[in-house]
């Protein structure tokens, strides 16, 4: 490369940078500038173009100029008013600042004028053939590609001239045409400029993208424009009225006609309003619509008028249900104190007890005896809080919550409203549907209820709601807190035989489309479907079993054309087979270390018989029929108090631990067992076993056992004591504190059950065991 040294005129240019073979014209306004120029003007018109490094310096120092600048030819100036100078100049070569001679009254540098070499080896011609055809790209892109120096380029055999004339039509900010400017060698520079195109045409290319797309848009729009109006034009030349205009007519005949509350009416005719501004086809429209719909078909002011005469509701519970005197009278309650005070709030009722016991059917009853509406929502399974409030309407598809859907299938604001398996909702990470429930199911907050769909104040403190559960265990306290518990058990054989004879029979009887004098039952029968083929707390699969009699009496008739059929116990065990409940010879014999206990289940209650064997060993005591933590600590206190009270009871050996390996098994190993009131059963095991005293086979017990021998209360007395009754025990032993429970046993089981009150093992010792 060759080295030249000159002295010019420097004039800084502010947001410009110029390049070599590049006409341009700029405007002179500062003084420095224009003595520079003059200066130019006597000198051979050379002058020094370099760009300051920030474009707001009004007064740069040599500091603000870059180094790297282009020398260039004068080629013409004139005059502009406010004392202000255009210049046209033409760049030749590139140059850097050596040295400023003079900085006042104008700049006059010592440059180093660089020459670019002519010599093109294979590199440089492989980066210029890129750059070309990258520059072609660009230029087709930005839409500019019809210049005639662009045509040029292909037969520039020039390298340093074909790399300044590309960057001269580069539209890339001042940074990165000074970085090309100060790239002296051929290649470097060459390289630089094919980074920048190629960054440049990625850009053009999301830009192009982006104004398809924004240009599609609105040719879209446009179209839709177009064709709606000329819709409106045809629907007027026709004579059509506008069909959105008669919707929101309608809607607002609908408004005025209804006696809506003052915030709903107010909350009504603002939609209506936003009805109004939207267009046909907007689908804020349909939105609306479907709330409007909603708002006005709520019962906000609908109630049906109670039936207050308690005779009538008394007798229509009486004749629909058999028993259930616990829920009867709440219900008598409550209809006695709002005839009273006209203004009670719905009270909550929670049935509690096993399946098939007729919780469903009794909340039916009540609302046929009320003169209530009916609503039935099942809870079993939900998840999602939204089912009870509701989504808000930003959501696509929002709807209310199931509390709002049943007030508005019940068409008034004081149903009968019955909430279905609350023990059974579930959790999940939308939320809690038992927290959500906790405003609807409370007296003192429900009458300003929120759906998050509605989101207008709807009053529930005229709904009567029941809810209804197997167990309390899995509902949260705070529900049960707002809540009346009332426990619907199981039901006696008596109460069985009545509600079959009188309920279950004819109902069948109806359905199956067969008269009354068709197919009769004996009583005998009655009593032999419901001891030897069904052993539950309710009647479900009672009715299954006299359903499936009648059935088979119905075909009888037909293939044999009989007239009738009288149902005995013969006929009944013919149609229904084999006994599916048998009691065993040896149930019904003494044994050793053969304890019947009894148990609660979330189904009724059950009986679960223990069973203790000792063995040659060590004093090891084993635990076998899938027992729960409760269950085995029971055990393991019970032995504890075995070994500790051992000389008080003949027969063992007071080194039994060391010589003897006791066993505990609780029969139905399948199915896991647990619950604090197993401690007297395997105490009594135990002492059984260790003194081969035998167990009375008629006597049942319950009760938990602390290390003194101290028998504690247990809870479901009621169902325990029933499962006990029909396996056939005429004797039971429960806790003495349990006394003030034997109210709730009915009375057919307590005149046929001996009941006997333990505080401490020693009682339960004496009565279960022979000698």
């Amino acid at each position: 490369m060759d080295k030249n040294l000159e002295v010019i005129p420097l004039i800084p240019l502010r947001g410009v940078t110029i390049f070599p073979y590049m006409v341009l014209h700029f405007d002179v306004g500062r003084e420095k500038s224009k003595l520079a120029l003059e200066e130019a003007m006597i000198n051979g018109q050379k002058v020094f173009l370099s760009s300051q490094k920030e474009y707001v310096v009004e007064e740069p120092n040599k500091e603000d100029i870059f180094e790297t600048g282009t020398i260039c030819t004068i080629k013409q100036m004139l005059k502009l008013p406010e004392n202000t100078i255009r210049v046209l100049v033409e760049g030749e070569k590139r140059g850097i600042l050596k040295e400023y001679l003079e900085e006042k009254p104008f700049f006059k540098v010592k440059i180093e004028v660089i020459e670019d070499s002519k010599d093109v080896d294979d590199n440089c011609k492989a980066l210029i053939r890129l750059v070309v055809k990258k520059f072609h790209e660009y230029m087709n892109l930005s839409g500019d590609n019809g210049s005639e120096s662009i045509i040029e380029l292909d037969d520039m055999d020039n390298p340093g001239r074909l790399a300044d004339t590309i960057s001269a039509y580069l539209e890339v900010d001042q940074n990165k045409k000074q970085q090309i400017l100060d790239a002296c060698k051929i290649e470097d520079r060459l390289e630089k400029i094919l980074s920048i195109l190629a960054n440049e045409i990625e850009i053009l290319k999301i830009e192009n993208k982006i104004g398809i797309e924004v240009k599609n848009n609105i040719d879209k729009n446009q179209k839709d424009y177009y064709l709606r109006e000329q819709l409106k034009i045809i629907q007027n030349e026709l004579g059509e009225d506008d069909r959105n205009k008669k919707e929101i007519k309608k809607y607002k005949e609908k408004i005025l006609k209804r006696k809506l509350p003052k915030q709903v009416k107010e909350k009504a005719i603002y939609e209506l309003d936003r009805l109004k501004n939207c267009g046909d086809y907007s689908t804020e429209s349909g939105i609306i619509k479907t709330y409007l719909d909603w708002i006005l078909d709520l019962p906000w002011n609908v109630k049906t008028k109670d039936n207050l005469n308690i005779k009538n509701v008394r007798n229509v519970l009486e004749k629909e249900h058999y028993g259930l005197k616990d829920v009867k009278d709440r219900i008598i309650e409550y209809l006695a104190v709002k005839n009273v005070s006209k203004s009670l709030k719905g009270p909550i009722l929670c049935l509690v007890g096993p399946p098939g016991v007729g919780k469903t059917s009794i909340a039916k009853s009540i609302a046929k005896a009320l003169n209530r509406n009916f609503v039935r929502m099942s809870l079993g399974g939900i998840r999602d809080e939204a089912e009870i409030r509701g989504h808000r309407r930003t959501y696509v598809g929002s709807i209310p919550g199931r509390i709002i859907y049943g007030i508005k299938e019940a068409k008034s604001n004081n149903p009968l409203f019955l909430l279905d398996e609350i023990d059974k909702m579930g959790l999940d990470f939308k939320g809690n549907p038992a927290d959500a429930l906790l405003e609807v199911l409370d007296s003192e907050q429900n009458n300003t209820f929120r759906d998050h769909y509605i989101e207008l104040d709807f009053d529930l403190s005229n709904v009567l709601f029941i809810t209804t559960a197997n167990t309390l265990d899995t509902i949260p306290m705070p529900l049960i807190d707002r809540m009346e518990i009332i426990q619907v058990s199981g039901y006696t054989s008596e109460e069985k035989f009545h509600i079959c004879k009188n309920y279950l029979i004819p109902r069948q009887l109806k359905e199956n489309g067969i008269k009354d004098d068709k197919i009769k039952f004996s009583d005998a029968a009655i009593y032999t479907v419901i001891d030897n083929y069904t052993r539950e707390s309710g009647v479900r699969n009672l009715e299954r079993k006299i359903a499936s009699i009648i059935r088979k009496s119905i075909t009888e008739i037909i293939e044999k054309n009989k007239q009738k059929i009288f149902v005995n116990v013969t006929k009944a065990k013919s149609y229904l087979g084999s006994d599916m409940f048998t009691y065993d010879k040896a149930d019904m014999e003494d044994r050793v270390g053969v304890v019947m206990g009894m148990a609660w289940t979330a189904y009724g209650g059950d009986t679960l018989p223990i069973e203790a064997a000792i063995m040659p060993g060590k004093g090891r005591l084993e635990l076998t029929g899938q027992l729960g933590d409760v269950m085995k600590e029971s055990a393991k206190a019970g032995y504890s108090y075995v070994r500790a009270n051992c000389k008080k009871y003949s027969g063992i050996e007071k080194d039994f631990y060391k010589n003897y390996d006791l066993h505990i098994h609780v029969p139905e190993g399948a199915i896991p067992k647990d619950g604090p009131s197993a401690g007297v059963t395997m105490i009594t095991a135990m002492v059984s076993a260790l003194s081969k005293k035998k167990v009375k086979h008629n006597v049942a017990m319950t009760g938990e056992i602390t290390l003194t021998g101290r028998v504690l209360p247990i809870g479901g007395l009621k169902e325990k004591s029933l499962a006990a009754y029909r396996a056939g025990i005429d004797t039971i032993i429960i806790p003495k504190d349990n006394e003030k429970d034997l109210k709730k046993i009915p009375k057919d089981v307590k005149s046929k059950v001996n009941y006997i009150l333990a505080d401490n093992i020693d009682t339960v010792l004496k009565n279960a065991l022979m000698n």
